[in-house]
């Protein structure tokens, strides 16, 4: 890494980076309660045809509900307390969040989502984060999807950036990779606080 040239952007992942799920019981719970194996559910709802669909736009959320209560068989009103149930504990990190709020003067923060069609509306409405980001680039709205390298492109035209200006932060490895096959320094997140260490570090911030 030169350190010669500044970093002046961030892109930061939405889920699994800023918003977590903090508390795994309801999910578990849904298993439980559907008599499915640990983990189904998440798989039902992240990992189908339907759900990748939503990603570049080819989908709606309530597709992808829809598509799961038909493989769970089940009612209008149990499908409606299952979608509740499955997001009851995610919960975005306060700690990120003011870290973006505090630097966004100097670095320029941009949010890069593997999102569904409502992601931008969830981002207003229920967390209030939009105004946080210089830019907002949701899989769904753009039609592309990371690891695809023209999203990070069109990450950085947007922002204004050079690749070797910016740094990337997602939780899957495979996205990490593709940010950095066009040059963007990535930043595999697994903790927050590692993440907030090395980036204090790389724009050399001592307070």
């Amino acid at each position: 890494m030169d350190k010669s040239i500044p970093f002046k952007a961030i892109l930061w992942d939405l889920g699994g980076v800023i918003l977590r799920t903090e508390d795994w019981e309801p999910r578990h719970r849904l298993d439980e309660m559907l008599d499915l194996p640990n983990g189904e559910i998440y798989k039902l709802v992240f990992e189908s045809d339907v759900s990748r669909k939503a990603s570049i736009g080819e989908a709606t959320n309530d597709d992808i509900w829809k598509w799961v209560g038909e493989q769970l068989e089940l009612s209008s009103e149990e499908l409606a307390h299952v979608r509740n149930e499955f997001w009851s504990g995610d919960q975005i990190d306060m700690d990120l969040t003011r870290f973006i709020r505090a630097h966004k003067t100097g670095t320029k923060m941009g949010l890069l989502s593997n999102g569904w069609p409502s992601t931008r509306r969830f981002l207003d409405e229920r967390w209030h984060i939009t105004d946080i980001f210089e830019d907002v680039i949701i899989s769904a709205e753009v039609g592309l999807a990371k690891p695809d390298r023209r999203i990070y492109q069109l990450a950085l035209d947007r922002l204004g950036v050079e690749a070797e200006q910016t740094i990337f932060i997602d939780d899957f490895d495979e996205n990490i990779k593709g940010a950095r096959a066009v040059g963007i320094h990535g930043i595999h997140f697994q903790e927050p606080q590692s993440v907030l260490d090395e980036l204090k570090d790389l724009l050399e911030i001592t307070t």
